[in-house]
């Protein structure tokens, strides 16, 4: 919830703030000990992107890799690979204060990409955007994890259940939920079927994976199909299906029992 920690505890861990007592690792480097060798493994997306309106999108990108110690024979092909990878290539002479604010969001990934880190934190990288970038944005997101631990905060909980492999809930500065995510980056599904009836072997394009949880069954649906091409391949298996839901609905159950204490209290004190 909001107050909780999140983005307080990501400033930590990109050593912007100090904590007041403990400390944490990345990669093995203490945050107050090692700073500096934190910062080199991390790449950092704040909520507002750290951008020079006046600045064109390759010579910002320029600039950020002079800042990060990219040595400069290669920093015209890292900065390439960044402009690639998020899909920037027809923007790269173009001044940052014309952009879209979804475009504003992959020039602020590229930065944080540009020096290859081992993770990438991004605070709430769909805020504020129209439904189409979100999904551009998610499916930037799932790119990057292929070869990176990326650490994302969102309120939305149907971002978590289609990007992540797995959930953390803060509530009033404490770690109050961790837990894997079946399906990871595919939209997840939860099927129960009647009489708790074995699943029959289904083969068919819209699923890309079955997993049994449980009483139930995660159904993980291949990228470029629907949760209703899915429905129907199960219904054409023979599956006598008893309830179908989004595994986000199951988050959206236990994040309300875990932070409910702190929306009262938020009430109480408004």
């Amino acid at each position: 919830p909001n107050g909780a920690g999140k983005t307080t505890t990501m400033r930590m861990l990109t050593t912007y703030i100090p904590p007041t007592s403990g400390t944490a690792s990345v990669c093995g480097y203490d945050i107050l000990e090692q700073a500096n060798d934190v910062r080199r493994q991390i790449g950092y997306l704040p909520e507002t992107p750290p951008l020079y309106d006046e600045m064109r999108v390759r010579s910002y990108l320029r600039f950020v890799a002079e800042l990060k110690g990219v040595p400069r024979n290669e920093r015209a092909q890292k900065i390439d690979r960044a402009i690639e990878s998020c899909a920037l290539a027809d923007r790269r002479d173009q001044i940052i204060g014309t952009l879209s604010k979804g475009l504003r969001q992959r020039v602020g990934i590229a930065q944080a990409i540009l020096h290859d880190p081992r993770v990438l934190i991004l605070d709430e990288p769909t805020s504020g955007l129209d439904p189409n970038q979100i999904i551009e944005i998610r499916e930037l997101i799932r790119t990057l994890g292929d070869d990176r631990t990326v650490i994302l905060s969102t309120h939305i909980l149907q971002e978590v259940a289609s990007v992540c492999d797995r959930v953390i809930i803060m509530n009033q500065g404490r770690l109050v939920h961790d837990q894997p995510l079946t399906g990871g980056a595919s939209d997840s599904y939860r099927v129960r079927l009647a009489g708790a009836a074995a699943m029959p072997e289904i083969s068919d394009p819209a699923i890309a994976d079955v997993q049994k949880t449980g009483d139930s069954w995660d159904i993980t649906i291949a990228a470029g199909h629907s949760a209703d091409a899915a429905l129907a391949a199960l219904v054409k298996g023979g599956c006598p299906i008893e309830e179908f839901r989004s595994v986000s609905a199951d988050l959206e159950r236990v994040f309300i029992e875990l932070t409910a204490g702190a929306a009262d209290a938020e009430r109480s004190a408004a």
